[in-house]
C-alpha cells in the first residue's frame, strides 16, 4: 500500500495533468487554437495549487469552458481531491476504508484518525455554504453592472476562487480588483471570504460549533490570534509605506487607503487578489509582503506558506530562549518539543527551497533580485501575486515556478515523505556531543 503522502502527491499530479489536457483543447480557448503544452501545464498547476499566477488572461484567452475548467481545478485544489472524493463516496453510499482515512488524515493535517470522517463532512458543508452565500452576495453587487445570468456567473466564480484563495478572476487584463479599490462592499466581502478560507477547516468547524460547545480549541485560539496580529501588522505596514506613493495608495482617500491596505494584507498571505498595481509598490513594501507570504495561511486551509502556527511556535521558542527558559509556552500552554522541531524543519526546508530557486532564477532570468524573490515566494506560498514578470519567464523559469507551486501546495514535509520514507522512532539514543552556539 502506498503511504498517504505519496498518494496525495500522485493525486495532485494526476489532477494537474488532466487539467492541462483539458485546457489544451481548442474548445478551452477563445481563438479555438490549442494552448501550448507548457502554458496549459502552468495554468493547470496554478489553479490546482490555488496560486493564481498565470501568463494568460483568464477572460481574454480562455473560453467559458476553459474558465470553468480552471474553477473546477481551484475547487479540487482548495478543498483537496480526497475531500471531494469523500463527497462522491457519500453520495454513492460507499464506506471509507482505513487507507482512505489515513490519506484524509494526511490531507487534513490531523494528528489522529479519530473523527476524521465527521470533520470532512463538516468541511464540505461549511465550505459549500460559505461559497453559496458569497456567490449570492457577489451576484447582488454585479447586478448593478450586468444582467442577472452574467452576474450569477461572476458571483459564483469569484466566491469559489476567493474562498479557496485561488486568485483567478474575470475582471480581465490582469487587473484583479483594481476597478473596485474604493468599493467597501466588494473589499469587505473579498476579505471575509479570503480569511474564512485561510484560517483552516478545523478552525471553521470550531467557530460554527462555538454556540453549542462554548469553547474554542487551543489550536483555533492560536490561529485566530496570530491571524489577527498578521492582518493588522500587514495593514499598518502597507499603509505607512505606500501612503504617499502616487502610483498606489497616494491618490486615494483615507478610507480607500485603509480598505486597499487591509485587502492587500489579507490577500498577501494566500489569496493573490489586489486592488493596486503590485509592480508599482515600493521596494520596502514588496519585501514586507514577501515576509507575509512566507508565513502564509493556517494548517488545513486552502493557503500555503510555513503556516501561522509554525510562525507562532518559532516566535515562542525564540522568546523562551531569550528568557532562559527550556519550555516553549504559547498562550499559557507548553508546546511539546516534537512540534517545535517540526516548525523548525518546515521553516528551514522552506527557506532552502526558496533560496535555491531564487539563485537559479537569478541566473536564468534577466530580472531584478527583489522581483525574482517576490515571484518565487508568491509561487511557493501559493499566493499568486506578481510584480509583473510572470509573462516574461523563460521555459525553464516556468518549470521552476510550477515545481514551487506544487511543493508549496502539498507542503515540504509531505513531499519529503512522498519521495523518501518516513522513518519511525529509533530504539536508542546517541551519546551527547558538546558544541558551542552563539
Amino acid at each position: 500500500m502506498l503511504p498517504p503522502p505519496r498518494v496525495l502527491t500522485i493525486g495532485f499530479a494526476v489532477i494537474i495533468a488532466l487539467g492541462a489536457l483539458l485546457l489544451r483543447l481548442p474548445i478551452s480557448t477563445v481563438s479555438g487554437q490549442p494552448t501550448p503544452w507548457l502554458e496549459a501545464l502552468f495554468v493547470s498547476s496554478s489553479a490546482t495549487c490555488v496560486t493564481g499566477l498565470s501568463r494568460l488572461d483568464t477572460v481574454g484567452y480562455f473560453s467559458v469552458f476553459g474558465r470553468w475548467v480552471i474553477l473546477a481545478l481551484v475547487q479540487l485544489g482548495g478543498l483537496g481531491f480526497m475531500t471531494m472524493g469523500t463527497l462522491f463516496a457519500f453520495f454513492a453510499g460507499r464506506r471509507l476504508s482505513l487507507k482512505d482515512r489515513l490519506v484524509l488524515q494526511e490531507a487534513m493535517n490531523q494528528g489522529s484518525l479519530e473523527g476524521i470522517v465527521r470533520l470532512v463532512k463538516r468541511v464540505l458543508i461549511y465550505a459549500l455554504c460559505i461559497e453559496a452565500v458569497g456567490a449570492l452576495l457577489f451576484t447582488f453587487r454585479f447586478m448593478r453592472e450586468m444582467h442577472f445570468r452574467q452576474a450569477l456567473y461572476y458571483g459564483v466564480y469569484h466566491s469559489v476562487s476567493f474562498f479557496n484563495n485561488g486568485g483567478f478572476d474575470l475582471f480581465g487584463d490582469f487587473r484583479s480588483m483594481a476597478g473596485y479599490v474604493g468599493d467597501p462592499y466588494m473589499n469587505i466581502l473579498a476579505i471575509v471570504l479570503i480569511v474564512l478560507g485561510g484560517v483552516g477547516f478545523v478552525v471553521l468547524s470550531d467557530l460554527v460549533e462555538l454556540r453549542t460547545r462554548r469553547k474554542l480549541s487551543y489550536h483555533s485560539k492560536v490561529v485566530l490570534w496570530v491571524s489577527a496580529f498578521l492582518i493588522v501588522l500587514g495593514t499598518v505596514t502597507i499603509l505607512i509605506f505606500e501612503y504617499t506613493n502616487e502610483r498606489t495608495l497616494g491618490p486615494l482617500s483615507l478610507g480607500e487607503k485603509l480598505l486597499a491596505a487591509a485587502l492587500q494584507s489579507v490577500s498577501t498571505r494566500s489569496a493573490g487578489v489586489s486592488t493596486v498595481d503590485i509592480g508599482s509598490l515600493r521596494d520596502a513594501t514588496q519585501f514586507a509582503m514577501v515576509l507575509l507570504m512566507f508565513v502564509g495561511a493556517s494548517p488545513g486551509s486552502t493557503g500555503g506558506g510555513i503556516k501561522t502556527t509554525a510562525f507562532a511556535v518559532l516566535a515562542a521558542a525564540v522568546w523562551a530562549m531569550l528568557r532562559g527558559r527550556t519550555d516553549v509556552v504559547l498562550l499559557g500552554l507548553r508546546i511539546e518539543r516534537a512540534k517545535v522541531n517540526r516548525a523548525i524543519t518546515v521553516t528551514m526546508l522552506s527557506l532552502a527551497i526558496v533560496i535555491t530557486s531564487v539563485m537559479i532564477l537569478s541566473i536564468t532570468e534577466e530580472q531584478a533580485f527583489l522581483v525574482i524573490l517576490f515571484e518565487v515566494m508568491s509561487a511557493y506560498a501559493t499566493v499568486g501575486l506578481s510584480a509583473g514578470i510572470t509573462g516574461d519567464l523563460s521555459d525553464f523559469g516556468q518549470m521552476i515556478i510550477i515545481v514551487l507551486m506544487f511543493i508549496g501546495r502539498l507542503g515540504p514535509l509531505t513531499m519529503t515523505y512522498a519521495l523518501g520514507s518516513k522513518s519511525g522512532r529509533t530504539l536508542y539514543r546517541n551519546a551527547e556531543g558538546r558544541i558551542i552556539i552563539g
